[in-house]
C-alpha cells in the first residue's frame, strides 16, 4: 500500500490530492477548516473575497488533473474568458490591446465557487480521504526522511500521527516548512522577496441589466515607468450576475474604504476611466474589502544540500505570487501537473522527493520571473534591482504588447505567454521577435477596443 498526506486543503493542496488520486492507495488532505456545503467564504480563506482569475493555462492544466471542471464551473455559473474576445487589457507599457480571438479560454468565478467545484469533482473521481477541522503541528521523522505528520484535532486537542510515503505541504503563505525542517537539523535556504508594496481593495457590485452573461473581463495594469505610485484596476464577470472589481496600487497609493471613494479611485487613478465609467450606475452589494498579502516570495527547497525523503512542498507554500497578475491559481495547476508527473512515472515512492520538488520549483520559475520582473520596475519596490538585461527584457515585452495591438498572430503568442499556456521562451518566436521591431515604431492603442453595445454601456450604464 501506498499512501500520500497532503497537508493544506485549499486549492493547491486539492489539486495535488487529484494528481495523487491515480497513483497511491491512499490519499489524505488535511485541513484546518470545516468545507462549506455550498460554495461559500470559509474562516481560513481571507484572500477568497478578492477577485481570482483561472488563466487559460490554469485552465488546460486543471482539465487534465480534472476532467470536467471546465463545464462544471460554467455549469455554477462561472464564465469562460476569451482571451482576447472577452477581454479588455490594457498593458503596463501602456495602450490597449486589440479584441482578436486567441482560441484560448480563462475562468472567471469567485474563489469560493471554484475551491467548491474542485472538492465535489474530487470526491466523485478519487477515493481522497479528507480530515477537517485539523491542524498539521510537526513532522514525523527525521533529517533522512519524512513519514508522515503529527495532526491536532481543533475541536479535541487531541494529537494524532499520519504516516506517509510522501507528505505534501500546501498549507500557503503561512507554511511553516521550513521551521520544522531546522527542526530536524535540516537547513533551507532563506526565503527571496520581492515587493512593491501592492494593495488593494475589493468590491462586489450586481452587473446591469444585460450585462449579467456577457460582459468582458476588464484588467489595467499600474504603469511604473514615471517613478510614481501606480494603479491598476480590475473587473471580473462572476456568477449571480455580479461583478468583483477590485482597485489598488503600489506603495505610497491611498486605498478607497468605503463605496463613494472606490468609485472615485477606480475612475481618476488608473492609467484609464474605463472601470470607473463602468461602475458609475451600478448597484454596490458589498462593503470595502482590503489586502495588502501581495508580496512575491519563494523558498528554495529544492536548494537544500541533503533534503530528506519523502517531503514536498507546493503552492504558496513554496512560491507566493503577487495576486494583481493572475498567476496563483495557475501556479498551483503547473505545480500539480508536476507531481502527477513523477507519481505516474515512480509512484509515491519517497526516495523520488528530491526531483519532484525541483519539478515543483521549475513549474513555478516562469511565474515567478514574470511576476518579480515587473514588480522591481517599480521605484519603491524591495528587493534587487533590475539589472540591464531585465530592463531590456521589459522594454522588449512593451514592443511586443505594443505590436500585439495590430498583428493577431503576435498577440496570440504574447497573451498565451502572459497567461501561462506557453512557456516564457516563446517570447524569442520569430513571429513576436519581428513584431516587436515593428511595435517600436506604432503608436500605443490609447482607446479601449469596446463593442458598440459596450460603448453605449458606458455612456448610458445600460446595455441595449
Amino acid at each position: 500500500m501506498s499512501s500520500v498526506l497532503v497537508l493544506g486543503g485549499g486549492f493547491a493542496g486539492l489539486l495535488a490530492a487529484a494528481a495523487a488520486g491515480p497513483y497511491a492507495d491512499t490519499v489524505t488532505v488535511v485541513e484546518r477548516d470545516a468545507y462549506p456545503v455550498e460554495p461559500q467564504p470559509r474562516r481560513g480563506q481571507p484572500q477568497a473575497r478578492h477577485p481570482h482569475f483561472l488563466a487559460p493555462g490554469g485552465v488546460l492544466g486543471a482539465e487534465r488533473l480534472l476532467p470536467g471542471v471546465t463545464d462544471r464551473l460554467a455549469a455554477l455559473g462561472a464564465h469562460r474568458i476569451g482571451v482576447g474576445a472577452d477581454l479588455l487589457f490594457r498593458a503596463a507599457g501602456g495602450g490597449w490591446l486589440d479584441r482578436a480571438d486567441t482560441g484560448r479560454v480563462g475562468i472567471s468565478c469567485t474563489r469560493n465557487l471554484l475551491d467548491h467545484a474542485v472538492r465535489e469533482l474530487i470526491r466523485e473521481q478519487y477515493p481522497v480521504m479528507f480530515r477537517t477541522g485539523c491542524d498539521a503541528v510537526e513532522l514525523i521523522g527525521d533529517s533522512r526522511a519524512i513519514r508522515g505528520a503529527r495532526v491536532r484535532d481543533l475541536r479535541t486537542g487531541a494529537v494524532d500521527e499520519y504516516e506517509a510515503d510522501l507528505v505534501i505541504d500546501a498549507t500557503g503563505r503561512g507554511s511553516r516548512a521550513a521551521a520544522w525542517l531546522d527542526r530536524l537539523g535540516i537547513a533551507v535556504p532563506g526565503a527571496e522577496t520581492v515587493d512593491s508594496g501592492h494593495a488593494y481593495a475589493t468590491q462586489m457590485f450586481r452587473a446591469a441589466p444585460g450585462a449579467e452573461s456577457d460582459f468582458p473581463m476588464i484588467l489595467i495594469q499600474a504603469d511604473g515607468r514615471s517613478g510614481r505610485p501606480a494603479a491598476n484596476a480590475i473587473l471580473l464577470p462572476v456568477e449571480n450576475g455580479q461583478w468583483q472589481v477590485a482597485v489598488g496600487g503600489t506603495r505610497g497609493m491611498s486605498l478607497p474604504t468605503d463605496d463613494a471613494e472606490f468609485r472615485t479611485y477606480a475612475r481618476d487613478r488608473p492609467a484609464d476611466p474605463l472601470l470607473g465609467d463602468m461602475l458609475a450606475g451600478a448597484e454596490s452589494l458589498s462593503g470595502t474589502m482590503v489586502s495588502r498579502s501581495s508580496g512575491n516570495r519563494r523558498w528554495r527547497f529544492d536548494r537544500i544540500r541533503h533534503r530528506p525523503c519523502g517531503f514536498v512542498v507546493t503552492g504558496d507554500a513554496a512560491t507566493a505570487l503577487n495576486p494583481v497578475y493572475g498567476h496563483g491559481l495557475s501556479t498551483a495547476v503547473r505545480c500539480a501537473t508536476a507531481i502527477r508527473a513523477t507519481l505516474a512515472a515512480r509512484g509515491a515512492d519517497p526516495v523520488a522527493a528530491a526531483g519532484l520538488q525541483r519539478s515543483i520549483c521549475r513549474a513555478a520559475s516562469d511565474p515567478w520571473q514574470i511576476a518579480t520582473s515587473q514588480d522591481r520596475q517599480f521605484s519603491a519596490t524591495d528587493g534587487a534591482p533590475l539589472s540591464a538585461l531585465e530592463r531590456a527584457q521589459l522594454r522588449y515585452g512593451e514592443q511586443a504588447l505594443r505590436a500585439a495591438a495590430y498583428h493577431p498572430a503576435v498577440a496570440a503568442i504574447v497573451s498565451d505567454v502572459m497567461f501561462l499556456a506557453r512557456p516564457a521562451r516563446s517570447m524569442g518566436h520569430p513571429v513576436v521577435a519581428a513584431g516587436a521591431l515593428l511595435g517600436s515604431r506604432r503608436p500605443v492603442r490609447s482607446e479601449a477596443p469596446l463593442s458598440a453595445r459596450e460603448f453605449g454601456f458606458r455612456t448610458s450604464g445600460r446595455v441595449a
